[in-house]
């Protein structure tokens, strides 16, 4: 017979105590019910919601998972069950078993009132996700939007919350609730710790308790946290404006590159390179609906087809106007002038002929979506950081074009002296034809870098054109290092002046500086040689 010592006894006891209470308290393994699933899935929208409340007070994964596949209307009642339908199978949300769905089972249907509910529970329940990326997002939302009717439910995530930044960002937006409580002192400890936010988002939610606040010293704390956040948003404001010039100054760069060779090379002033980046736009659009209805997995990589192809389209388009009309021209300024403002009309018709009026979208690939976070007042967007790079790129690729081949060889010697040139045995017309088709291509390539960040339609070109020629007038005409510091230049002081003084008259001020500083150095910022200064 086996005895057993006092200890040891004692020792079973509590083991077996402790195993009761660890069972006690262990929680099944999913919190929805078949009955639960199917009542969210019909009935009355109320009693609906009703289910819907019982249920995220005690969430898990398979609850977010069903909650997320009813708002995608993708549940289905097959023999008085819920199932989630994925590829022509109902997938039950509890056990995760598989059936065959026939195509007459009844659908779930929910108004706008239900799918406003499930929007806001999933909310609060990504607040449980396994992903911290998701949990981090969901709080984030919560402190946009404080819902008291969350406060239970953000609790009791934050005692399972393990992610000490992740904790802060709970605390923060328990405080952002708490902030509408009816207790002054509950009131005075939430803006007070709100103070460690740094967040626009909180900051807006302070003014707005300010004012509805009727206790002085709320009012206080409210007061102090708000300069507290506003002082620690100051170097996001400022590097947010010089980011948004630069990305300002690419555009501009680009759009004026193109002019900028061909006002250079042979004093046309081209009113249609508006036009010519619409029909860069407009060839990256097509390359992109062409790749959407037949090589849909590649889409990502459409613009890799889509940048050459709208140099081209557009280069073409402009060697085909030089060689139609400009070539009549030269010499005479203002009738060039006039020529092209009437192509750009054209062109512009032509387009609304055949894409209709209305803008089209164009859509950036999944590499290109999104940003980076540097500060919390400042994102950094991966479509204008790479339209930077972009123009860089470019304007690199032209530099050497210029410097460093034969045909800018030969484009140096025309534009320096036109008449020595031909006697050297240059052709000066064809010259004359691949330098415009070159700016026009850039034209195209600025273009498709616009389709990146807005609508792509038949006045796209309107916007940027006076701008363009303000940065090669004020740059020096034909001149690539000055078209940099104008282009630079000028779209940094813009977006400064935004800040100070609004669009309207931050476009005024910039005007008038071009005027005044035309006025006392004409050539621009370099002097330029060749016939343009002669003439």
């Amino acid at each position: 017979m086996i005895q057993f010592k006092n200890y040891d006894i004692k020792f079973l006891l509590k083991y077996f105590l402790l195993l009761v209470i660890v069972c006690a308290t262990l929680k099944p393994s999913f919190a929805i019910t078949p009955e639960q699933a199917k009542a969210l899935s019909v009935g009355e929208t109320d009693a609906r919601i009703q289910v819907l409340q019982q249920i995220i007070q005690e969430p898990d994964e398979k609850t977010l998972v069903f909650l997320q596949a009813l708002s995608d209307d993708s549940v289905k009642i097959l023999d008085g069950r819920a199932f989630i339908v994925k590829n022509n199978l109902g997938i039950d949300p509890i056990t995760g078993d598989s059936v065959e769905v026939p195509a007459d089972a009844q659908d779930v249907v929910s108004n706008n009132r239900m799918r406003g509910e499930l929007d806001a529970a999933l909310s609060a329940l990504r607040l449980f996700s396994a992903d911290p990326k998701l949990r981090l997002a969901a709080v984030k939302d919560l402190q946009k939007d404080p819902d008291a009717g969350k406060l239970s439910v953000l609790e009791r995530a934050l005692q399972l919350e393990q992610v000490q930044k992740i904790r802060e960002q709970f605390e923060i937006a328990k405080s952002s609730i708490l902030l509408s409580s009816e207790d002054s002192g509950v009131r005075l400890t939430a803006a007070k710790k709100l103070a460690e936010s740094h967040s626009p988002d909180t900051q807006l939610l302070l003014n707005q308790r300010l004012d509805v606040e009727s206790d002085p010293q709320v009012k206080i704390a409210i007061q102090a946290s708000i300069k507290t956040i506003v002082s620690s948003l100051v170097w996001g404001e400022r590097l947010g404006a010089l980011f948004t010039g630069i990305s300002l100054s690419s555009i501009l760069l680009l759009v004026a590159l193109g002019l900028a060779i061909t006002y250079g090379l042979m004093g046309v002033i081209n009113m249609a390179h508006g036009e010519l980046m619409m029909v860069g736009a407009y060839a990256t659009y097509v390359i992109q609906t062409f790749f959407i209805h037949h090589l849909s997995s590649y889409f990502d990589y459409y613009l890799v087809v889509a940048v050459p192809a709208s140099f081209l389209v557009a280069a073409l388009v402009g060697a085909i106007l030089e060689r139609c009309v400009l070539q009549f021209l030269y010499g005479r300024p203002l009738e060039t002038l006039l020529a092209t403002w009437g192509i750009s009309l054209i062109l512009m018709q032509l387009v609304r002929t055949i894409f209709g009026a209305q803008n089209v979208a164009v859509e950036n690939p999944s590499w290109m979506s999104g940003g980076i976070q540097v500060l919390p007042n400042l994102t950094l967007p991966w479509n204008r950081m790479l339209i930077i790079v972009f123009a860089a790129c470019v304007l690199l690729a032209m530099a050497t074009l210029i410097s460093k081949t034969r045909l800018g060889l030969f484009v140096r010697g025309v534009t320096q002296n036109r008449p020595m040139a031909a006697c050297m045995g240059v052709n000066t017309a064809r010259i004359d034809t691949y330098a415009f088709a070159l700016g026009s291509g850039i034209a195209g390539l600025a273009g498709c870098a616009l389709s990146q960040i807005g609508n792509v339609g038949p006045d796209l070109g309107q916007g940027y054109i006076v701008d363009a020629f303000m940065v090669v007038v004020l740059g020096g005409v034909g001149q690539l290092a000055g078209t940099v510091y104008a282009a630079l230049g000028l779209g940094i002081i813009n977006k400064i002046l935004e800040g100070l003084t609004g669009a309207v008259l931050a476009k005024i001020a910039v005007l008038v500086f071009i005027v005044v500083f035309i006025q006392k150095r004409p050539q621009g910022l370099f002097a330029v040689k060749g016939r343009s200064a002669e003439t």
